[in-house]
């Protein structure tokens, strides 16, 4: 049987798969188990199963999932979050775009600190989205607000796709997070911009709007907690690993422990605390330990049957042409997130692509970033939008109202911010050129 109907088949099974809603982790490993057998028979696929998955779960770089989720999952479960957007509300004093505004902000604070989209978007979708509607902001525009807030995640570090991309890639964890800081502070300024932009479009009357919740107070002693707390946690996986007096696993550990110390102050430790935040963390853990032996033994098979080499070979027209090709592949994993989530389409791709980045002298580090951003712009754009339907599950409004917005920062996002990482790689490369 030659390669390309080996490939043929493969791919046939990977889409009917993933069409009839198999986890992407078992389509990975499926697809690869069938293209070995089909390539080298059982003895090669007995070679490559004996080892290649301890391989994989037992590599240093993985050590700094379980760290920032758990470290993600003593915010959320301490209320801290809760407690973050009061703040904010008061520090708004009545000034409905200011409010806006600073939700975007803590959105991506909160995402420095915690590294989770999702949980970042649904403590939003159920804190800031009534307080939103009730300053004069509607529904669409409430809702849009915290998912973009929730989606930055993404590309402020700790990222959790940052870290999956140098596991994949072999690229420096700490100097990808270096990398992100500023595309994830300009991302930010966007999204604010576009934010001013909607609400003074799109004024309604503050007494209309459906939200009547009212912000708990908060004392001034839990404010100082937090406060402090967050900037040590920020200091730790910033400042420490940019200073390299921490490594990014144990910049996550410091971070873990931070939070827990906080949630002892604020009264929170509980044996049902304890009991959610290190079940949520294995619940992830596990999902992405299973997804890189899957991508594992897919990668195998696409490096065996030779696709990248193929690719090249059909690109070679182009090749003169780089940054036509970078726009193409730049536009496909755009593609792709809006259907399928984050972790596994670096998972399915990468081993495809890196060959033709490599081939193009691209910078990988540049790369990992750019494709860090557009997958922040796949959280909220339509079918998948993991942060909209998020937002969507917690506040009840239909889905297809937020992506009628987000889909606008999305787009403003994508070419203003993409435009100037692309024209100004400066923008990524500077601050790892400084550690």
């Amino acid at each position: 049987m030659t390669e390309n109907i080996i490939i043929i088949i493969v791919m046939f099974l990977f889409l009917f798969l993933l069409v009839s809603g198999q986890y992407i982790s078992t389509i990975l490993l499926f697809g690869g188990i069938v293209g070995l057998y089909l390539l080298g028979g059982m003895g090669r696929l007995n070679g490559f199963l004996q080892s290649e998955p301890f391989n994989q779960v037992t590599s240093y770089s993985l050590t700094t999932i379980p760290l920032y989720i758990l470290m993600a999952q003593f915010i959320i479960q301490a209320g801290i979050i809760r407690d973050f957007y009061t703040l904010i509300y008061k520090l708004s004093r009545g000034k409905s775009s200011l409010l806006g505004v600073l939700t975007i902000l803590l959105g991506g604070f909160l995402g420095a600190v915690s590294g989770s989209g999702t949980a970042t978007s649904a403590a939003l979708g159920q804190v800031a989205v009534p307080e939103l509607q009730r300053r004069g902001f509607s529904d669409k525009l409430a809702a849009a607000i915290a998912a973009s807030s929730g989606s930055l995640s993404a590309i402020i570090p700790p990222s959790v796709i940052l870290i999956m991309y140098g596991v994949i890639t072999q690229t420096s964890i700490g100097r990808l997070f270096a990398a992100s800081v500023i595309p994830g502070i300009l991302t930010m300024l966007v999204f604010i911009v576009v934010t001013i932009f909607l609400f003074n479009k799109s004024k309604t009357d503050p007494t209309a709007s459906s939200g009547t919740t009212t912000i708990e107070e908060v004392p001034v002693k839990q404010y100082v907690i937090i406060i402090t707390a967050g900037i040590l946690i920020v200091a730790a996986i910033f400042v420490g690993i940019f200073s390299g007096l921490f490594t990014p696993t144990e910049a996550g550990a410091v971070g873990a422990f931070i939070s827990f110390i906080v949630a002892v102050l604020l009264g929170k430790f509980t044996m049902e605390f304890i009991k959610t935040s290190v079940t949520e963390t294995l619940k992830v853990t596990v999902m992405a330990m299973s997804l890189v032996i899957g991508a594992s033994i897919f990668g195998r098979f696409i490096s065996l049957s030779l696709i990248p080499r193929k690719l090249i070979g059909a690109l070679e027209p182009l090749m003169e042409f780089p940054m036509v090709i970078l726009i193409l592949i730049l536009l496909l994993f755009f593609f792709l997130f809006m259907f399928i989530e984050g972790i596994a389409v670096l998972l399915m791709t990468l081993p495809v692509v890196l060959p033709i980045i490599e081939t193009l002298n691209i910078d990988p580090l540049w790369f990992g970033v750019m494709v860090s951003f557009i997958c922040t712009l796949g959280f909220l754009t339509p079918p998948v939008g993991i942060s909209v339907y998020t937002v969507g599950a917690v506040t009840k409004i239909p889905i297809e109202k937020i992506f009628r917005s987000t889909f606008v920062y999305a787009l403003i996002a994508f070419v203003v911010v993409g435009a100037i990482m692309i024209l100004f790689p400066q923008t990524v490369t500077w601050l790892p050129s400084r550690m």
